[in-house]
């Protein structure tokens, strides 16, 4: 059955449960106990849909790959850890194993993972073609390393009334200030950012760390191992950014 065909079949609902779980291992072809796919008689863009629209948070590609069932069981053999990874090695992986990364570079599980991206790519892809083409309100864009259901930008101010506005949820202008220090020069110490804002930033640095804008990336390599910061998962979700390479540069900011 060809993708066009799989997207637009008819489908039945599918349950919430799997779509809650974090991102889960990568793509190695392991399940999460359940042996092959779920519903794979089912078009796999209507799956896709399903996943997106009952999950609370951007789903990655490696999610939704183990979610589909994109690829094979394929066996690995853990590589074993050697050595604590440095802060600029830490901030590359964000959190994947050496388990992971190992089997990334397994040459039948790299060609396995590649098929499975150009399926779930393609799919979404289509998609948004047909969003596009039959006047839809939504997309399906890419969020925080992840792909999530968004409106279209226009309908910011209809959905603003329904919402109404969130004073709680504002950030102060020494905040905004010290976020946005933090995502451009990242990974950086508190005493160059503090050197930059010209005020201490102890504060608010925890206030943004509360809020899970902001973490810990790793140590610096210098005496005394202070801390090194950075922006989370969360931070690109909230500003609708994929990842750090879609800041805006210096240039196409209004002053």
């Amino acid at each position: 059955m060809d993708l066009e065909t799989r997207i637009h079949a008819d489908s039945r609902p599918l349950t919430h449960a799997d779509a809650f779980a974090d991102d889960g291992p990568a793509l190695d072809g392991s399940t999460d106990g359940s042996a092959g796919a779920a519903c794979e008689d089912l078009p796999l863009g209507q799956r896709i849909e399903v996943l997106l629209l009952a999950a609370d948070r951007p789903l990655g590609d490696a999610r939704l790959v183990e979610l589909l069932g994109l690829m094979p069981v394929v066996p690995t053999k853990p590589k074993r850890k050697t050595k604590t990874p440095t802060a600029r090695q830490a901030d590359v992986h964000d959190g994947a194993t050496d388990t992971e990364l190992a089997v990334a570079e397994d040459p039948a599980v790299a060609k396995a993972r590649k098929h499975a991206l150009g399926l779930l790519h393609d799919a979404i892809n289509a998609l948004n073609a047909s969003y596009e083409s039959t006047g839809r309100a939504f997309r399906i864009d890419a969020v925080a390393s992840g792909w999530q259901v968004l409106t279209l930008p226009a309908f910011g101010p209809l959905l603003g009334r329904l919402r109404g506005e969130r004073q709680q949820t504002r950030l102060s202008q020494a905040a905004l200030e010290t976020l946005a220090i933090v995502a451009y020069r990242q990974p950086l110490l508190r005493a160059d950012l503090e050197s930059i804002r010209g005020v201490a930033c102890g504060e608010v640095l925890k206030s943004l760390m509360d809020r899970r804008l902001v973490r810990i990336v790793g140590r610096a390599e210098e005496v005394g191992r202070p801390m090194l910061y950075g922006t989370t998962k969360e931070f690109l979700r909230i500003f609708g950014i994929a990842n750090l390479h879609d800041l805006p540069h210096g240039r196409d900011l209004k002053i």
